[in-house]
């Protein structure tokens, strides 16, 4: 509703005095006629009108449609309590008070109608009544019979006793006889009241007792006193924008027919009711109409005839029907949009409308509140006092948190803060779509500050982690006279927190004038429900900030029982109060108590003692709460309804509700069973009316974007599963139809078969049981788009609910083909979801899915591979969600053999899949999961030089240029922050709570991190002058920072405490602390690699132990009280020293050992003591000196790199390690039960098994070296975790190191370049050390070259088409390979090759060198014939930095670019001869460097000299400048049309090169910083291809329009590209080693489908029912034909 600017200001100031009433979200219209005469119209609006409006009102404002007819959902048990007239004036009170625009609409025809009497009657009234029938000599037994006293009201009312009371088969339908014969009775004793008390009420006016409203009170119709007030009685101004009134005059009614005559016109005595026709006429022609026309409402007036013997049907009245539902349907939508554009929607009005509704409940919790003035005084010691921390109020579910933190919201405003004007944002969690998550929760509080402070909103981030500091600052503005508020409840059901404490987020140094208080739940014995008051007392760290809210206790609950029981108007009886202390004396939790208030407040004093009985706890009265809403609206209807509601995930919405109901047949037929609606739907409001009756009970809350139903107490939730889930049929029934639901099974128009019942098939005639009808649920589409094919967003609601429901009713098939094993749901989700969210699909159907045990049921591991897949590739689908498709199929290929699941979702990649991303990888290219490594976390753009796991293995704490928090259980990035200081951190601590975070930098700084709320500071180094930082302690309460010489003490905060030196001679090797300051061990040494004593003094207390001296190494437990050394220089041989009563003392000698020691440490559990050696490790058991030698495979050492730490190893020969400060550590980590032992070096993971010693497994780890290895053996789990210089952290299952691993082909050293033979489906790559011959239509390496055995340096590999010679460039020679014999067939030196290319149809080649120095080269191109290496021709020319020679197209000329004189020229010689034929001056207008020279391959006397802004055309015959072209860099079409411009600031043109014009923006030019970037055609210049080293993604453009058909991210740099001669093909080198193929899969090309499928990838042995055979490379790639159409001309570049 329109605001004020002052309400507004109010609001959002968090003021609680005259609120306005909440908006609403819904149009709920109340229709009123009588029923049989409108049965016509009403029918028809319900069938095809009121679904229209519902999808206006939804799609185009977001309401929610209601119509509430009458006629549907009344059950006999509300007319055996006469409840029907109540009902209806509910009905219309809550039209009235919550829908947007029209809320009344008005069917009036010529039927007076029922008239009942009065259900409750004032008794003083009633006492009237009775004395004036008595006066006239009328029996009154009737009277004293059917109404009685109820003194429980205040005052009293004298209320109609139900039928059933005297005629007990009124509801008995098991005896319809019986049940007719009370039912006629019944009918005839209302015909007898009704006369008695319209005419002692005439009598009463008569005499002046009465006024004539009173009088007309006991004769009027339903109808009329809905039209009073829904209309009449409504103020004038109210009728134009919510009532709509319509007559219908039926002329000449046919009397004769009275049967049918009666159903329009009040028939009595066989003639028309005329008394009834002047009441009708009065409010309906004149009250009700005047009412609009006056006001200018909408108003309508139809006249027709009687026709036929029905009189009125839609076949003789089929226009008036039309010109009828028309009219209504354009002005209900005409009121609705009318509210709507009076309603504030902009962002500020949404805001205004969730303040309104926390303020709302909080003033309400306080009208209800009474007593704990105890906790009140200690909550305005708080709010008044200095503290400056948050108050935390909890306890258990339903003990009053909500009302006492409301309480103190509304004293601190109204005294305790007097005469200050405080800001309050107070908040239920939970309860409103943006208190659900945390992220929209901090928002909205900084948007209430900010507009009192007038800020802007756009200043407010969106994402969790800068909103929270966002908030942090805003409370810095609060002051004396305008102090800040924060009150939240039930902060512990917020979701969204991005680590495990979710209450990380929360201030802990408030500013001054600030207060924060916060409820949560806590239950004793419950972990979940202890987890987070644990996590804030570890934050608050001060008991004085908690508060326990208990139970009210006897005295308390049964003073705010009696003081509840006044403000409702109710008393009780003696024996009923009694009933209540009882029950009191039992329980005191104030959501007990309310519980007990419902159920007492309908007692009457009349009730029989088996009547009025409570229970005696809170489970037990939500079950007695139940009943008796069942009893009211239908065990069928409730208990399926609260069904639903409990089997949800996350809630219900209201639509989802009546549309699960819908397609229920039991409840339908329940409700039906003496109806025959017109359509099969749920009557509308019979779940609203349920609701109702649930008061306080189900909150609304947000998930997946719209608003939901749940259960605001968690008991209610656990005693409706305890009541309506007994056994497995429940749970297969309730969420089977949900699954149907969301599934949409019967969505969007789809008829859903049913049975009629025998009562339905013989009341109304059926022929047939048989029927289905549609149900007018929508459609479940995964995404929905408007009507120009655009995406307007996701279906959230689906992608929550429908695995979830899947699982639980056991529909395992449908669960795999519509969820797991479904691209498009994968996809779909991906893009609306974080990872997590789709992954806990998969680990959900994990844990929950039920195996067959007499199968060998393979599912659990198919599940888990296509979940880690996702795992594996998580860092990239974040980003690229595109790429899903390609994550799975390179990396489940191996795995469609023996999974059908697999199989068939590999397949729905490949036919639906290249629509988001058409590059897709042609075999088995990513790892696959299921066997060691359990997944790479990454998100690092640099190396990850230090990582920690938190003491609870939880989380890995990991830092290079930023601090990155992953969860170890899921893989998700849980929290990162970047610090944005100089150089890299190379050192990380924890503290033992886990609470900071240390790291030291490469230049010297410490940065200290609060981990719990990202807050950090940063030390610059405190150290003496030339000292380095070596090293952190950090404890809970300090953090320590040690350099050669000194470590210096700072609080947690970074404040410098003190600086201390060493006593000893030497410098600090290490320092050690226990968990304080004056207990710790420093380990420190001579600073001469040569001299390597090491002395370790050990302080307990203060007090200094006698000094031990060891030599080459030391290892201490972590207690420091026991430490294992060699105490004499030249022996080797390990002694154990304990510490006893402040002194080191020897123990005993291990095993004797005569090798050298590199380090000593001990093994994470302490049980092994261990030394890295040259070729090892030894190992020896503390416990009793077992000993074990684990060595290394021949040419893998270790090496020492610092003194007492290892361990580079030695490398193969002619490779070497630089030793480098913070290159520390491969230690040995052993598996759980000791029985693996792990090392990391180099790239690989080294396993040795513990009980025989041998080498069992070997493993390429990562592609680059390994920098630290971690031990995550706890519980169940059994891993080690690896960092690497490759900027990934890696998890490895170490119970599947064993499992066979699907082995991907790679070099170890990176490529360099590449060359492909499409005809023989080979791709030549070059790595320094060797030249690669791969098959890359399968991806295996199939064997290497290299002409030296050892120390080779490979340069340069060009192949041949036909893929039967290459010529390379190693260590300063020419070689051509024969690739049939792998033999060298010539070889010459030419020292410096430059490049390598071929011409004359590759008989010839051109080997270009150079020679001379750095600025003043000459460049030697020489041609020799292929292949026989006869020389043809060799010349030479000077040039100053090398740039490409190009041949001409028609292979007459070789044109150079050269500098000579201090002048750059153009070279041109013979092809022939090698003849000089040339030399050109370059010379022209806007010279610059040229980059490169470029033959136009259409014009061959044409060359293109490109420079970073154009390309500039020589004529090299007519030696001229022609043109420049403005933006190129030299790619070009084959035939010479188009060009590209791709800069390496970003962006991409195609130009047209005869004009020069921009054609098509491929790629917008954005700043994106400075990288590489390859811009090429494919082979049939079909595509474009753009790789951005940045990103490191592979763009493909579709040339003919310009679109982009993929986006591929790889897995390493790209170092070389080259598409197939047939165009179908990209083959990448990459920086890892490794060669990738990947098809262009263009969804628009006819027949890309198929060629997958033929892929030799997918089509493994046996794999499928028709399985094939593996095919070769050149049938599966091409035709004879297409591999012969190469370029004639083929160019190694340096």
């Amino acid at each position: 509703m329109p605001r004020d600017e002052a309400t507004v200001d109010r609001i959002f100031a968090g003021n609680l005095d005259d609120l306005p009433p909440l908006s609403s979200k819904v149009v709920r219209i109340f229709t009123s006629s009588t029923f049989t005469d409108m049965l016509m119209e009403r029918n028809t609006l319900m069938e095809y009108v009121y679904p229209k409006i519902k999808e206006y009102c939804r799609e185009k404002h977001g309401l929610e449609y209601q119509v509430v007819d009458m006629r549907w959902g009344v059950r006999d048990e509300m007319t055996d309590e006469h409840m029907t007239t109540a009902l209806c004036m509910n009905e219309l009170r809550g039209c009235q008070k919550y829908s947007m625009g029209p809320n009344f609409i008005y069917f009036g025809a010529q039927k007076y109608g029922y008239r009942p009497i009065p259900s409750e009657i004032d008794t003083a009234e009633l006492e009237l009544l009775r004395d004036a029938l008595v006066s006239m000599g009328n029996d009154v037994s009737l009277l004293d019979r059917w109404y009685r006293k109820d003194s429980n009201k205040v005052p009293p009312e004298s209320i109609l006793l139900p039928i059933s009371t005297h005629l007990v088969h009124f509801l008995n339908k098991r005896q319809p006889k019986l049940q007719a014969r009370d039912a006629g009775i019944w009918w005839g004793t209302l015909a007898k009241l009704q006369l008695m008390l319209r005419k002692a009420a005439k009598a009463l006016y008569q005499n002046d007792k009465f006024d004539e409203e009173q009088m007309h009170n006991y004769r009027m119709a339903v109808t009329e006193r809905e039209v009073r007030n829904g209309c009449i009685s409504m103020p004038d101004d109210y009728v134009k924008d919510h009532v709509i009134i319509y007559t219908r005059i039926l002329r000449n009614i046919n009397l004769q027919n009275l049967k049918r005559a009666s159903a329009f016109i009040d028939i009595m005595d066989r003639h028309v009711d005329q008394e009834a026709q002047d009441f009708l006429t009065y409010y309906r022609d004149v009250l009700a109409k005047n009412k609009m026309l006056k006001n200018k409402g909408i108003y309508k007036r139809y006249e027709i005839e009687w026709i036929g013997r029905e009189g009125l049907a839609p076949e003789t009245h089929d226009a008036y029907l039309k010109e009828f539902i028309n009219h209504f349907y354009k002005n209900t939508l005409k009121l609705i949009d009318r509210a709507m554009r009076k309603e504030d929607n902009s962002p500020q009005g949404k805001i205004v409308t969730e303040l309104l509704q926390h303020l709302h409940q909080c003033k309400n919790n306080c009208d209800v509140f009474y007593g704990r003035e105890e906790e009140l005084k200690k909550m305005k010691d708080y709010i008044t006092g200095p503290s400056t921390k948050p108050f935390v109020l909890f306890g258990a579910g339903g003990s009053g948190k909500s009302a006492l933190l409301s309480k103190t919201a509304l004293q601190s405003l109204k005294e305790w803060l007097a005469p200050a004007v405080p800001l309050l944002m107070c908040r239920f969690c939970g309860t409103t779509p943006n208190s659900t998550a945390l992220g929209p929760l901090l928002k909205s509080i900084c948007q209430q500050i900010s507009y009192t402070y007038m800020l802007p909103f756009e200043d407010i981030p969106d994402d969790t982690v800068p909103v929270t500091a966002f908030l942090k600052e805003l409370l810095k503005l609060a002051t004396a006279e305008r102090p800040l508020l924060i009150f939240l409840d039930s902060v512990d059901e917020l979701t969204g927190s991005q680590d495990a404490n979710k209450m990380s987020w929360l201030p802990l140094k408030i500013p001054d004038h600030c207060k924060i208080v916060v409820s949560c739940t806590y239950e004793e014995g419950n972990p979940a429900l202890m987890q987070d008051l644990k996590f804030l007392r570890a934050m608050i760290e001060d008991d004085n900030q908690f508060l326990e809210v208990t139970a009210l206790g006897s005295e308390l609950a049964w003073r705010v029982m009696k003081l509840w029981m006044t403000s409702a108007g109710r008393t009780l009886n003696n024996y009923q109060w009694r009933v209540v202390a009882n029950a009191l004396d039992h329980c005191t939790l104030p959501i007990f108590c309310k519980l007990v208030l419902q159920e007492v407040c309908r007692w009457k004093s009349y009730f029989e003692p088996e009547k009025t009985v409570l229970m005696t706890n809170v489970q037990d009265s939500v079950f007695q709460l139940f009943q008796r809403v069942e009893n009211k609206h239908g065990w069928m209807l409730v208990s399926h309804a609260l069904a639903y509601v409990t089997a949800s995930k996350n809630g219900v919405s209201e639509p989802e509700i009546e549309d699960f109901i819908s397609l229920d047949d039991k409840v339908l037929d329940d409700i039906y069973q003496y109806h025959l609606p017109p359509t099969r739907r749920i009557p509308p409001l019979l779940w609203t009316r349920v609701r109702s009756d649930l008061p306080g009970y189900l909150a609304d809350s947000e998930a997946d974007g719209v608003c939901v139903i749940n259960y605001y107490h968690k008991q209610f939730k656990h005693a409706a599963k305890q009541r309506y889930f007994l056994d497995d049929t429940d749970y297969l029934y309730f969420h089977s139809y949900m699954s149907d639901y969301f599934l949409g099974t019967y969505g969007g128009g789809i008829l859903k078969p049913f049975r009629y019942t025998e009562i339905q098939k013989h009341t109304f005639n059926l022929k047939s049981k048989d029927d289905n009808k549609d149900r007018q649920v929508p459609a479940m589409p995964l995404a929905y788009y408007n009507r120009q094919g655009k995406l307007t967003r996701y279906n959230l609601r689906k992608f929550t609910e429908l695995p979830f429901q899947l699982v639980r009713c056991f529909r395992y098939k449908d669960l795999y083909d519509n969820v797991l094993f479904n691209y498009q749901w994968l996809y779909n989700k991906m893009c609306a979801l974080p990872l997590p969210e789709v992954l806990g699909d998969f680990e959900d159907a994990i844990k929950n899915i039920r195996l067959d045990p007499h199968k060998k049921d393979t599912i659990h591991k198919e599940i888990s591979l296509v979940a880690d897949s996702l795992r594996l590739g998580g860092a990239i689908l974040k980003f690229y969600p595109g790429m899903l498709s390609a994550q799975l199929v390179g990396r489940l290929l191996p795995e469609i053999e023996n999974s059908e699941n697999i199989r068939n979702l590999l397949r729905q990649c490949d036919e639906e899949g290249i629509k988001q991303n058409a590059l897709v990888p042609t075999y088995h290219c990513m790892h696959t999961p299921g066997g060691p490594l359990k997944y790479s976390l990454e998100g690092h753009q640099f190396a990850i030089f230090a990582m920690k796991l938190t003491s609870d293995n939880r989380y890995i704490i990991s830092c290079s240029n930023k601090f990155i928090t992953f969860d170890v259980v899921t893989s998700d990035l849980a929290r990162q922050v970047y610090p944005k200081v100089e150089g890299l951190m190379i050192g990380l601590e924890l503290s033992p709570d886990n609470k900071f975070a240390a790291a030291y930098t490469n230049n010297n700084q410490t940065i200290l991190l609060n981990t719990l709320i990202s807050e950090f500071f940063i030390i610059d180094n405190p150290l003496g002058d030339g000292e380095t930082v070596l090293g952190l302690v950090l404890l809970d309460t300090h953090l320590v920072v040690y350099g050669q010489f000194t470590w210096c003490i700072f609080d947690l905060r970074g404040k410098l405490l003190d600086t201390k030196k060493i006593s000893t001679e030497g410098e600090i090797l290490s320092l050690k602390m226990l968990d304080t300051l004056d207990s710790y061990s420093i380990i420190s040494w001579t600073g001469d690699i040569t001299n390597p004593r090491i002395i370790l003094e050990t302080m307990r207390k203060g007090v200094s132990s006698e000094m031990l001296v060891a030599w080459n190494g030391i290892a201490m437990n972590k207690k420091q009280t026991q430490c294992f050394i060699c105490e004499i220089r030249d022996k080797k041989t390990v002694c154990e020293y304990n510490l006893v009563q402040g002194v080191w003392k020897k123990k005993r000698n291990l095993q004797e050992n005569n090798e050298n020691i590199l380090m000593l440490d001990m093994s994470t559990n302490e049980n092994w003591c261990y030394a890295t050696i040259l070729n090892g490790f030894k190992l020896w058991k503390v416990e009793n000196n077992e000993h074990q030698e684990l060595y290394l495979p021949n040419g893998v050492r270790n090496i020492s790199k610092k003194f007492n730490e290892s361990n580079e190893l030695y490398l193969p020969n002619g490779v070497r390690n630089i030793s480098k400060k913070f290159n520390e550590s491969n230690n040995c980590i052993l598996s759980a039960g000791d029985r693996l032992a792990v090392a990391g070096i180099r790239q690989e993971l080294f396993v040795w098994s513990m009980s025989t010693g041998e080498l069992v497994n070997q493993l390429n780890a990562h592609f680059q070296r390994i920098v630290e290895i971690k031990s995550l053996v706890v519980g169940s789990e059994n891993s080690v975790l690896t960092s690497s210089i490759d900027r990934s952290i890696k998890v490895w299952n170490l119970n599947y190191i064993f499992e066979k691993e699907h082995h991907i082909d790679k070099h170890e050293l990176t490529i360099d370049s590449l060359s492909i033979s499409t005809k023989a489906g080979i791709a030549v790559v070059v790595t320094r050390s060797c030249i690669g011959i791969w098959d890359f239509m399968t991806g295996k390496l199939k064997f290497r070259l290299a002409n030296a055995a050892l120390g080779a340096i490979v340069t340069h590999a060009l192949v041949n088409k036909d893929g039967t010679y290459i010529v390379a460039a190693e260590s300063g020679d020419v070689l051509y390979w024969n690739l049939e014999n792998r033999q060298v067939i010539f070889q010459e030196k030419q020292p410096n090759i430059q490049q390598i290319f071929y011409y004359k149809n590759e008989t010839r080649c051109v080997v270009v060198s150079r020679r001379g120095e750095r600025g003043n080269y000459t460049g030697i191109c020489t041609s020799r014939s292929v292949p026989e290496g006869v020389k043809q021709w060799e010349f030479e020319y000077p040039f100053l930095e090398f740039k490409n020679v190009v041949m001409t197209p028609d292979e007459l000329n070789v044109v150079c670019y050269g500098f000579e004189k201090m002048k750059n020229h153009i070279y041109i010689h013979a092809a022939k001869t090698g003849e000089a034929l040339n030399k050109i001056l370059i010379k022209y207008t806007g010279f610059k460097e040229v980059t490169k020279i470029v033959a136009l391959p259409d014009k061959p006397s044409v060359v293109a000299l490109i420079d970073v802004e154009k390309g500039n055309l020589i004529d090299i015959i007519q030696k001229r400048f022609l043109k420049s072209i403005p933006f190129w860099d030299g790619t070009c079409t084959k035939d010479g049309k188009f060009g590209l411009y791709a800069p390496a600031t970003g962006g991409m043109d195609m130009l047209d090169l005869r004009t020069g014009k921009v054609c098509k923006t491929l790629i917008p030019k954005v700043a994106e910083g400075i990288f590489d970037v390859v811009a090429v055609f494919n082979a049939t210049n079909e595509y474009v291809l753009y790789y951005h080293s940045g990103k490191k993604t592979i763009r493909a453009f579709r040339r003919k329009n310009g679109e982009m058909i993929a986006n591929f991210r790889v897995q390493a740099d790209l170092k070389g590209m080259e598409t197939t001669t047939d165009g179908r093909c990209v083959v990448l080198g990459m920086g890892d080693g490794s060669m990738t193929t990947l098809t262009i899969a263009d969804p628009e090309k006819d027949g890309i489908r198929d060629y997958l499928k033929s892929l030799p990838s997918r089509n493994p042995e046996g794999a499928g029912p028709n399985g094939k055979g593996k095919k070769s490379c050149s049938s599966a790639m091409h035709s004879p034909s297409e591999a012969n159409h190469g370029e004639s001309l083929r160019i190694m570049n340096n």
